[in-house]
């Protein structure tokens, strides 16, 4: 099986390997897994890559294996932190679980792929400090974790609480423990979590002298160097209850010319021929932005699902002047997030000409202004041209209506949310 590795490192999606020689030569159906930690309600941009990984792997014949951190996420990874995260209770914790696991069947099956999950919490919960210690604690010395760097950086730094020091010997263990269940031989995660990876190794040659393997993904950056999937909002999240596909599809349109075809290898699965077609478009015809679009829709249907796709661009499309029709009032409110708005009674709408709202909005500075704007055909309501001087409110919205967008030109918008009375 020596093609998937190959096929990673075109992609820029291997970084460091235990053993390469012994990885390429595992026989297909060898089980592998992946992990993450239930620390958020949502799965972020971040854990994707390992996802997509996770699907390589599947389809050059070998079988994933999800493991949610129910132990491990309540005690915290020191990973990528100067300072100690927030403990969370349990039932936050299963919450959490619960909504990845969804999130990551989601994904998988649009692909037509399966995967085990597993919870470590479950061979976890009844392992006594006393066992734990003895069984796996003695066969690391403290010199052995400390040159970690990811515990190097935290010494240095504000330090590291004896609870997060142990995650190491817990992420082990996990391996140990899959390895012996599952027959889990490999083992990938992002190279920060190197360390922690590469002691699970360890404990399966010390304790049972195992073979096992592993290998990570690089940090992924951006041209400037910055890590990626961020943004001046926070993190963008894979649950659309929290980034919605209107908004996760806008941040890859985003994605500036020198990333986005470094981008095109890691996050889609388009084929080396395909990158090179949209790079050429791009080179191009830059403007037409067609490698960002190819991005945008791959990413955001493996997520979200072709109809959300669908409904994203759709969405985009109202900024250009598109049908308002259909849209709902929340995804109303994505599309115009930053523009200026405004509330108003029913009644009172109700009482007001266009002219009077389009004064209210601040859209122009007179009624004079108002009624240049619709002789000259810049004014809008609801994207639909005005061309009537004298529109009434309560003709032109019905009374089911609970948000009005106002436009004057080509791009200022105003939104209006109605009220009840």
């Amino acid at each position: 099986m020596t093609g998937f590795i190959s096929i990673l490192k075109a992609r820029g999606l291997f970084q460091d390997c235990s053993d390469e020689d012994g990885l390429s030569k595992l026989p297909a159906g060898t089980p592998f897994y992946v992990g993450f930690d239930p620390t958020a309600p949502s799965l972020q941009l971040g854990n994707l890559v390992p996802l997509i990984v996770t699907v390589h792997l599947a389809k050059a014949g070998m079988q994933p294996i999800i493991l949610f951190g129910g132990a491990t996420g309540a005690i915290g990874d020191p990973s990528g932190k100067n300072a100690e995260r927030q403990l969370l209770p349990r039932e936050v914790i299963d919450d959490n679980i619960r909504r990845h696991q969804a999130t990551v069947e989601a994904i998988l099956g649009r692909l037509s792929l399966k995967a085990q999950f597993v919870n470590n919490y479950d061979w976890t919960k009844e392992l006594s400090v006393l066992d734990f210690l003895r069984e796996t604690g003695k066969h690391f010395t403290v010199n052995y974790m400390i040159a970690k760097e990811v515990v190097k950086t935290r010494l240095q730094g504000e330090g590291i609480s004896y609870t997060e020091f142990s995650y190491m010997l817990l992420q082990a263990y996990d391996f140990l423990r899959l390895y012996q269940d599952r027959g889990c031989r490999v083992q990938i995660g992002g190279s920060d979590q190197w360390g922690n990876i590469t002691a699970g190794l360890e404990l399966i040659r010390k304790k049972i002298q195992g073979e096992a393997f592993a290998f990570s993904i690089p940090l992924i950056t951006d041209s400037e160097g910055k890590k990626f999937g961020k943004t001046a909002a926070g993190a963008v999240w894979l649950d659309p209850a929290m980034t919605s596909p209107y908004r996760f599809h806008q941040f890859w349109m985003n994605v500036p010319d020198a990333d986005v075809i470094k981008y095109l290898r890691i996050f889609s699965f388009y084929s080396d021929s395909e990158v090179a077609e949209l790079q050429n478009a791009m080179t191009a015809s830059p403007e037409k932005r067609e490698a960002q679009r190819a991005l945008a829709d791959s990413v955001c249907t493996l997520v979200h699902g072709p109809d959300a796709t669908r409904d994203a661009k759709r969405c985009a499309e109202v900024l250009f002047g598109g049908s308002l029709s259909g849209l709902s009032p929340q995804q109303l409110e994505e599309i115009f997030q930053e523009s200026p708005s405004s509330s108003i009674s029913a009644t009172k709408l109700q009482q007001l000409s266009y002219v009077d709202l389009l004064l209210a909005s601040g859209l122009v500075k007179s009624k004079g202004d108002a009624r240049r704007l619709i002789q000259s055909g810049g004014a809008y309501l609801n994207n639909e041209r005005v061309s009537k001087l004298e529109l009434q409110m309560s003709e032109a919205v019905g009374g089911s209506q609970e948000i009005i967008i106002l436009r004057s030109g080509k791009k200022n918008y105003h939104l209006v949310r109605i009220s009840g009375d």
